[in-house]
């Protein structure tokens, strides 16, 4: 009988009988080495985002909010949570979450079938506005025309800002109700363009070798994240905010702290930003795999400390983690919710 069994195992009933082999991470690449095609259709995955229906968001948004479209689930979780995922110990645990979340919902919800792309900044740091990623046919569109600095602004003017009005082409160019939320915190339902104010003098300074590898070089998770993010002024800013007010500068949407998600050029700063860490850990695995620290109130050093069982939410868009879980990216359900890699790293020079 066990011959038999053997034999009916070996033979059309072996699905039943062999363990399922865990799934294989997906791998994350550079923008600019997509083909063509895998770029159009990753564009397309973001235009699908943005046509599909809201889900219901939590609580009981205001009357007239502008959570429209499924993308809007996102950016609606970053603005809710703006003041407490960023200058903390889960900053980059949180962004790590938020990025593969979306990563999934255009894999799920829209049919793509390849990886989040990240930008590469230190590649364009000498020049972005002739990046890859602003390409008006294969990328995401550049610049909008110039607009006055704003003197009602309670932020001083981005360094070297040369736009801030609607992106005139690419994929979103033309657009007047791609953006529902904003500016800054705010949920009511505002149609608007997608804007870029971008600042090559001032990603210059932040996107380059020299800063990542600083931030490369760091001992430990606290000063590591500490420099990623560096302080809030623009005497500090770090690649976080060298990305971000890079290309958003004073008026575009990826300067503004709440809603800076609006602009899809995000997921790929922030994927990169994540390269970065999975960069750093890879230094040294048996230690950094398990390396959190920082305070878990925003620029507060006297709350407690961030632990591995800090819980993370995304709100409505997937259910909750801790950090713990989103340590190892390429865990694939072994102890952990993450299942990408990279198709390369930084390396300490």
């Amino acid at each position: 009988m066990v011959i038999k069994s053997l034999v009916i195992c070996a033979s059309a009933a072996i699905a039943a009988c062999t363990p399922t082999p865990p799934p294989t991470p997906i791998i994350r690449k550079e923008w600019r080495t997509l083909t063509t095609s895998q770029k159009a259709d990753y564009i397309d995955a973001v235009k699908c985002i943005l046509a599909k229906p809201a889900l219901t968001p939590e609580g009981s948004p205001p009357v007239g909010h502008g959570i429209i479209s499924r993308y809007d689930n996102l950016v609606y979780t970053h603005i809710q949570q703006t003041m407490s995922v960023h200058y903390v110990g889960h900053f980059l645990p949180w962004h790590r979450f938020f990025t593969a979340t979306y990563e999934k919902m255009l894999r799920d919800e829209c049919g793509y079938s390849g990886a989040q792309p990240y930008w590469d900044w230190t590649l364009d740091a000498a020049d972005i506005t002739a990046s890859p990623v602003f390409d008006p046919v294969t990328g995401f569109g550049g610049n909008g025309p110039w607009v006055p600095d704003d003197p009602t602004s309670w932020m001083p003017p981005v360094p070297g800002r040369s736009g801030g009005g609607c992106v005139v082409d690419g994929p979103f160019a033309g657009i007047n109700d791609l953006v529902h939320l904003g500016p800054g915190e705010s949920l009511a339902y505002n149609p608007q363009c997608l804007k870029r104010d971008l600042a090559p003098s001032f990603a210059g300074r932040y996107l380059g070798m020299n800063q990542t590898q600083l931030t490369l070089g760091q001992s430990d998770f606290g000063w590591f994240n500490a420099v990623v993010e560096g302080f809030p002024s623009f005497d500090a800013s770090g690649v976080h905010g060298g990305g971000h007010f890079g290309v958003g500068g004073s008026l575009g949407q990826m300067g503004d702290l709440h809603c800076s998600p609006a602009d899809p050029i995000f997921h790929l700063h922030h994927a990169n930003l994540d390269r970065l860490w999975w960069s750093w850990q890879a230094l040294d695995p048996a230690a950094r795999l398990t390396d959190i620290s920082g305070p878990s109130i925003i620029m507060d050093p006297t709350s407690p400390n961030v632990t591995l069982s800090w819980p993370l939410s995304v709100g409505v868009n997937a259910a909750g983690v801790t950090v713990g879980d989103v340590m190892k990216i390429d865990a694939c359900g072994t102890g952990g919710s993450m299942c990408y890699t990279y198709d390369s790293l930084y390396t300490l020079l």
